[in-house]
């Protein structure tokens, strides 16, 4: 039986590990050891002198050539969590690790949480929050929506979020427009996507979603120019990362413009500094970057690497492998 051993943090190993995964995980490969952190791990490598897989989370270790140093039988690596950025090493790479990871798994949650606020407010549900708060009445109808009838959503970015969006939004009567420039239009099309520029998916969407990777070509890539060309009354959500929005840009032109509405899951810093105007901006709602797998979520990414591992023991192809080229194009 091969062997394999658990490396990563220890406080969220049981939520995306859970026991019943770990079970079946037992009857697939030997474990020789109690779950490791990765210091842990750098204090006694010699327990992975036998390891052919390592299954692993966040804040797994580096495989790099001090560790395949005392791994000479390690071939596979999987990540139950999303990129293996801080992971994968050219050493790595050039010893030819499979590494396989569950970013589908850790991004349906943030698509599920996308497509909640798509809708809320396409019914311009935030603003009815506000202001009922403030006038302590229900306004009168009929209320001046779009709703999910013939609106427009535009995605920034067709990353593997974006595309679970983009999905989702199929059975809805809605217009999906996107802006990727490593799409083709063929690709897009398939997804039931148009695809056009940055400009007018902020120009004519109701709502935009932002879900562009962290890269240093996407750092500042939203600017207050771009929330000057919204529609009256659209909605922006980022459930991506705050560094890709220019923060102090788009609080003066959502100070001016209070007729948007921005649903901010990530800020740049999260949290937003003691001081930020976003805490008291009544057109901006706050969400401490729950969007990502949370809780029980957290054991789907396990159940993924469940199944990976049982596909590698049968010699199959790996559903969520990684190659060195998405690897270069991940955040």
């Amino acid at each position: 039986m091969k062997k394999a051993i658990y490396v990563m943090n220890r406080e969220p190993f049981d939520l995306v590990y859970p026991t019943f995964i770990r079970e079946e995980i037992a009857q697939l490969v030997d474990i020789p050891s109690p779950q490791l952190t990765a210091s842990e791990l750098e204090q006694d490598p010699s327990i992975l002198n036998e390891v052919e897989i390592l299954l692993t989370g966040w804040g797994g270790p580096k495989i790099d050539q001090h560790l395949l140093d005392y791994a000479p039988n390690l071939k596979a690596v999987l990540y139950a969590a999303g990129s293996i950025k801080q992971l994968a090493t050219e050493e790595a790479w050039n010893k030819g690790i499979i590494f396989t990871t569950a970013v589908n798994a850790n991004g349906q949650p943030v698509a599920e949480f996308t497509l909640s606020q798509i809708l809320f407010c396409l019914k311009n549900g935030w603003q009815f929050v506000r202001g009922i708060r403030n006038q302590r009445q229900f306004p009168q109808k009929p209320f001046p929506i779009c709703g999910a009838f013939r609106s427009i959503v535009g995605l920034i970015s067709l990353s593997t979020v974006g595309r679970q969006v983009a999905q989702l939004l199929s059975s809805f009567d809605v217009e999906v427009i996107a802006y990727d420039p490593f799409v083709s239009k063929e690709e897009a099309e398939k997804l039931g996507v148009k695809l056009t520029t940055l400009e007018e998916i902020f120009q004519v969407s109701d709502v935009v979603s932002l879900h562009a990777p962290l890269l240093p070509e996407t750092i500042g890539m939203i600017t207050g120019e771009h929330f000057e060309q919204m529609k009256q009354g659209a909605s922006f959500l980022n459930t991506a990362r705050g560094a890709i929005v220019k923060e102090v840009e788009m609080i003066e032109v959502l100070q001016r413009r209070t007729d948007i509405t921005a649903v901010l899951d990530v800020t740049d810093p999260e949290p937003p500094v003691k001081e930020s105007p976003l805490y008291h901006m009544e057109n901006v709602v706050l969400t401490p970057h729950l969007a990502g797998s949370e809780g029980i979520e957290c054991g789907r990414m396990g159940e993924y690497m469940l199944q990976e591992l049982g596909r590698y023991i049968k010699g199959e192809n790996l559903k969520w492998r990684i190659t060195k080229a998405q690897f270069e194009r991940m955040a």
